[in-house]
């Protein structure tokens, strides 16, 4: 099942149960993946083009909702909190930092990288391969920390 069908029957199933922040989220999610779609010009998308999207999502909820508790705005912050706990459902299971340090130290090898100057190749070989399943940031700091031991 495609993940435009699964946003799809979650939607309903979000009506039905009268889910109405669940309903929004799905509804938001859906709407830029359509918008995506428009801007690439094309009718469906590919399942790592909907990944993008959907980070994208994920990553601008986490965004605003370290702002939303630095500025003190707990109502705010348990609104986005919800559309995370929303948007994980679509999201592939995430790498345990074990394993990322497996691929860093993996591309460490493959690039011959050996100072922090080198994060650049090393960031390269390893983005493509945890795209969608580890944070960039839990990455970079990986790298940075396995480059300057």
């Amino acid at each position: 099942m495609s993940l435009q069908e699964r946003l799809t029957d979650d939607m309903k199933q979000a009506m039905r149960a009268k889910q109405k922040d669940r309903l929004t989220t799905i509804r938001m999610v859906k709407a830029s993946l359509q918008n995506e779609a428009i801007k690439l010009g094309r009718q469906d998308l590919t399942e790592e083009e909907e990944l993008t999207v959907l980070n994208r999502e994920m990553k601008q909820r986490r965004d605003s909702l370290r702002e939303f508790e630095s500025a003190g705005r707990d109502d705010l912050a348990s609104k986005v909190a919800e559309e995370i706990v929303v948007l994980e459902a679509y999201m592939p299971e995430q790498l345990s930092e074990d394993e990322v340090t497996a691929i860093v130290q993996a591309a460490i090898a493959q690039t011959n990288a050996a100072a922090p100057s080198d994060m650049g190749k090393v960031m390269g070989v390893v983005m493509p391969q945890v795209k969608g399943k580890a944070d960039g940031g839990l990455v970079n700091r990986i790298v940075k920390q396995q480059l300057t031991n």
